[in-house]
């Protein structure tokens, strides 16, 4: 067997060059398309808001297949690493129709949007999967795996901050005027350039922890994930904090245009976010020596908690402490991410070690399976709650409707996370029993 800890710098680069991908399609997805959809396709937000929940409902459903598939898989350059090489392409063409805007009737426009958007999620999924699944092939160190988790979303929001920075100026630039061009043609530079960073991360990266000889089956590998004590608890976990962020971000250009009148600094307002969330990655490490990595997840979603409850106070004629609100509440949410995803690679060693098998395209799909339900329940819940506080778009907006945007971007994606806190209570696996598999596993491989 390789030795999994001896990781060269240039593989973390080319594991955050993923990220970066996927973030010209998230951000775009959670930011801005149910803003394109309503206010520029012509969708009815509460007809918006089901076709996310259906689409993303079987998209939930389809990672743990693509984690069984990939898991399956094998070929010269491994288990993972050769989806990062045949399905960008596809992802690339079928984002771009997503984003178009053909003439069709209202009907007509419905059925656009479920079709491209639901072949979309699937493309996506494919990559994305078995993307996911490499933090838990390229070591077995828990140090070098949160390193990776942590370049991992460097790279992420990097892209998070180009996409929220520069997409309404590309829309303007590439559009001149008409909205729908400048969409069309902005994703067509995100889709192009995604596809140039999939190969680099399929260059640079290298699968080294071979699974244990062992049965393929499928039964067997779920029945394993179902035992999996800390993996349920993140499952939750998971949720909660993608369905409250998700809410937010899908308000945010609804509450520049019209809770801040059609505010021009949307752009700089999601920036400053994403900068205040790398600022706060940067203490990962600190909290999570100092406290572990489950108090560490807990004192994080507490103090996001609190300031998004702070937030709602803030009066719309300050647009400085709006920032500032905003700044402070991203800068708990950005170690997120990376805590989480470093805390699922350790769940798949422990599922190894408690079972004698190892799934790991399964338990980074049924993982990325619950960003994905917090995905599809945050841009229903957005959409419909729009429609339920009287939302029309492309109008002067009611009191009801701004007080629904305010809170979608305060209340909502607070009390949405205290199921996280809740949780954490529960999830027993610390460092010092982590330690004793560690040594167990390492006995068993030799």
């Amino acid at each position: 067997m390789i030795n999994s800890t001896k990781v060269l710098f240039r593989e973390k680069i080319g594991y955050a060059a993923g990220d970066f991908a996927f973030c010209l399609y998230w951000q775009m997805f959670s930011m801005f398309l149910l803003f394109f959809y309503t206010d520029i396709f012509g969708i009815s937000a509460a007809a918006a808001g089901t076709m996310f929940l259906v689409t993303r409902l079987w998209d939930t459903a389809n990672d743990p297949i693509m984690g069984i598939i990939s898991d399956r898989t094998n070929t010269r350059w491994g288990k993972f690493r050769p989806f990062l090489l045949f399905f960008p392409v596809p992802l690339a063409v079928v984002g771009i129709l997503t984003f178009s805007t053909p003439e069709l009737s209202p009907l007509g426009k419905i059925i656009w949007a479920y079709v491209t958007y639901g072949l979309l999620m699937m493309l996506y999924t494919a990559v994305n999967v078995p993307y996911a699944s490499l933090l838990g092939v390229m070591t077995d160190d828990p140090d070098e795996k949160t390193s990776f988790a942590s370049f991992r979303t460097i790279g992420a929001y990097l892209g998070s901050m180009f996409v929220q920075g520069v997409t309404v100026h590309l829309v303007a630039y590439f559009g001149g005027g008409n909205e729908k061009l400048g969409y069309q043609l902005t994703f067509v530079s995100y889709a192009v350039t995604a596809v140039v960073l999939f190969f680099l991360t399929f260059k640079l990266t290298t699968e080294r922890v071979k699974p244990i000889k062992q049965d393929t089956s499928i039964k067997k590998d779920f029945s394993d994930l179902i035992k999996n004590g800390p993996w349920l608890v993140l499952f939750i976990v998971g949720v909660s904090i993608i369905l409250s962020i998700s809410v937010r971000g899908a308000t945010i250009m609804y509450y520049f245009k019209y809770a801040l009148n059609n505010n021009p600094l949307s752009w700089l307002f999601m920036l400053e976010g994403s900068v205040a969330c790398i600022i706060g990655m940067l203490f990962l490490k600190t909290i999570t020596v100092k406290t572990g990595k489950r108090n560490g997840m807990m004192l994080l979603l507490a103090g996001y908690t609190l300031f998004s409850i702070v937030f709602y106070y803030i009066p719309l004629t300050h647009i400085y402490l709006v920032f500032i609100g905003y700044f402070v509440i991203s800068l708990f949410f950005g170690p997120l991410l990376p805590l989480l995803w470093s805390m699922y690679a350790d769940t798949a060693d422990y599922s190894e070690w408690k079972n004698g098998r190892r799934a790991t395209g399964l338990i980074f799909s049924a993982s990325s399976s619950s960003q994905k339900l917090g995905w599809a329940l945050a841009g229903s819940v957005t959409g419909w709650l729009l429609t339920y506080f009287g939302f029309e778009a492309n109008m002067q907006q009611s009191p009801e409707s701004l007080f629904g945007i305010k809170l979608l971007m305060s209340y909502i994606p607070a009390v949405l996370t205290v199921a996280g806190i809740g949780a954490c209570i529960f999830y027993k696996l610390d460092k010092k029993e982590f330690d004793k598999i560690k040594l167990e596993l390492d006995q068993r491989r030799a």
